[in-house]
């Protein structure tokens, strides 16, 4: 019974009675198909990535351009194709940035000048028709971190050996930092969603099967126990998410940091989670443009204080937008 009760106090904190106020949207590029991540240039423009199409786009002052189809990307049309981007922090001077696709039989990352053949740095990440992770961040450290599905074999979340549902760490060849494994934390079913906050806590945001969705608090070397656990379990050895979610209401993507508060989009829950967090702890979710725009796919928070969101229900009807909070 007292599991039960606890059980219901998560979903009932997870489940806001009103949505919070936010700036009015502000239509950033429409007439897009799933697109999928979002990273600003130092210019101010910003390069997103499309899933399916596998190009490269740029957005400035309202003008949508194709920079690059990267056609070693083979989309399959469910979840695999071009998926992350990173902007390498050193823009500026080396022009580079790192993305996560889907080939013909694995996923892998690589280093990109743009306009120029993608470079491979870490191949062999497992490739499924879903559950492929694929986002790709620059951490406080300088080092560049990706997330993993287990590419619909459970399995591989435990096995070390595996680059299958796990939180990578990389430098900028996709050597390990330390130590001889890539492998940062293990136990993730589809992560999707990863960002820091002002105290350089990590934060991971992924699906769950069929009951519970997790908002994850990561530290290197720990284990969150798919396909052992989905949601908190409480079983020695595994880290037990810092929120939960009936799948229904979230199906998290993307996850970006601003002013004290996490955000998360929701796929299948059709809305944007905001979440208060200090020194580690959340308070209580709230939920912003429920079914506004459908499904949530990218979470981007940009210099000038807005941040960016991006729709992905296909056929031509997606877009980015923006707003502040």
């Amino acid at each position: 019974m007292t599991a039960l009760l606890a059980a219901v106090a998560v979903a009932l904190s997870a489940t806001p009675a009103t949505a919070s106020a936010a700036s009015p949207e502000r239509e950033i590029a429409t007439g897009l198909t799933h697109p999928w991540a979002i990273g600003f240039l130092p210019d101010g423009s910003a390069l997103f990535t499309e899933r399916d199409s596998a190009r490269i786009m740029s957005v400035r002052g309202g003008v949508v351009r194709e920079v690059q189809k990267i056609t070693e990307a083979k989309p399959n049309g469910v979840q695999s194709g071009l998926l992350g981007i990173a902007v390498s922090p050193k823009y500026a001077v080396d022009r580079t940035v790192f993305i996560y696709y889907s080939t013909e039989t694995d996923n892998r990352i690589a280093r990109l000048k743009l306009g120029q053949p993608p470079q491979p740095i870490v191949t062999g990440i497992p490739l499924g028709q879903r559950r492929v992770g694929g986002r790709l961040a620059f951490g406080p450290d300088g080092h560049l971190y990706a997330t993993t599905g287990d590419a619909m074999r459970p399995e591989l979340a435990q096995d070390p050996n595996s680059l299958g549902g796990k939180v990578l760490r990389m430098d900028r060849n996709g050597k390990p930092v330390r130590g001889k494994s890539l492998v940062y934390s293990l136990g993730h079913r589809d992560p999707q969603g990863i960002t820091w906050d002002s105290g350089k806590r990590l934060y991971v945001s992924e699906s769950g099967e069929s009951t519970w969705d997790e908002l994850n608090l990561v530290e290197q070397g720990r284990n969150h126990g798919w396909p052992i656990c989905e949601g908190k379990c409480g079983k020695p050895g595994f880290v037990d998410p810092i929120v939960q979610w009936h799948t229904e209401e979230a199906t998290p993507s993307d996850l970006g940091y601003a002013r004290g508060h996490l955000y998360m989009a929701a796929n299948l829950g059709k809305r944007l989670w905001k979440i208060p967090v200090r020194d580690g702890k959340p308070g209580t979710p709230e939920a912003l443009f429920v079914g506004t725009y459908g499904k949530l796919r990218a979470v981007e928070p940009a210099r000038d204080g807005s941040i960016w969101i991006s729709s992905t229900n296909g056929a031509g009807t997606d877009k980015i937008v923006s707003f502040t909070p």
